[in-house]
């Protein structure tokens, strides 16, 4: 299974490293910058946890991103349908890392896991 994972997270391009992506949201240290680029098409609104598992558009589970991740996460929700589907998980956390006083995340750290199974799916989305 855990074969499975690590190759599942290299095809969608996630790893444990740190993202050496160049992107620097250090100054996006307010609620009006953020929709600033939100509003020049910059960053996108995505859900923390998915409103596929009951998560809402809230927010304290809303986050904004720059192009590519809203793609990225939906990629990961898909697998999760299928691993939720298949009995494999049935618990989930996302938490969204900070650098210092920005509003973008730099990272989503996701953790799954089954109350009566071994076996854990954690993705991490590093964003900058």
């Amino acid at each position: 299974m855990k074969k499975l994972l690590m190759t599942i997270l290299g095809v969608l391009g996630m790893s444990g490293a740190n993202a050496d992506t160049g992107l620097d949201f250090s100054h996006v240290n307010s609620r009006e910058k953020t929709m600033a680029l939100v509003q020049e098409g910059k960053l996108f609104k995505i859900l923390l946890f998915p409103s596929e598992f009951g998560g809402e558009d809230i927010p304290q589970n809303s986050v904004y991103v720059p192009a590519g991740i809203p793609e990225i996460k939906d990629q990961i929700t898909e697998t999760l349908i299928r691993f939720v589907e298949q009995g494999l998980i049935d618990n989930m956390q996302v938490n969204p890392e900070y650098k210092g006083n920005s509003f973008v995340p730099s990272k989503i750290k996701m953790s799954t896991s089954h109350s009566g199974k071994s076996g854990e799916f954690n993705p991490t989305i590093e964003i900058w």
